[in-house]
């Protein structure tokens, strides 16, 4: 019921049509090759965690967005800040536990 409610809000707010389906940006997966014992390279230092840890970071360097709102964006597949802020109301609603104001921030970011 409550999702049916801010399903409606949402489409008077923005005045569209309730999509029933919204994509997210999707996450890109690298394979790596594995290496050989005498490689001439170092081995990376950052590791996976490092790199989002950093991500995060400049997540939480936008106005209105805290440690839960970055960890989420981060979750959903955004990559830079600025994906963000240039992403459709739709698509940033559909992230788990952001909401109309943090939306509406956004924006005026621009």
């Amino acid at each position: 019921m409550i999702t049916k409610f801010l399903s409606k809000l949402k489409s008077i707010l923005f005045k569209n049509e309730t999509s029933t389906e919204i994509t997210l940006p999707k996450k890109t997966v690298s394979k790596t090759k594995k290496k050989s014992v005498n490689s001439s390279k170092a081995p990376k230092s950052k590791t996976k965690k490092d790199d989002s840890k950093k991500i995060i970071e400049s997540f939480k360097a936008i106005p209105g967005v805290g440690a839960k709102s970055a960890e989420a964006f981060y979750k959903a597949g955004f990559k830079t800040p600025k994906s963000i802020t240039s992403a459709k109301d739709e698509v940033l609603l559909a992230v788990p536990g952001v909401g109309i104001n943090l939306v509406k921030k956004l924006k005026n970011i621009k």
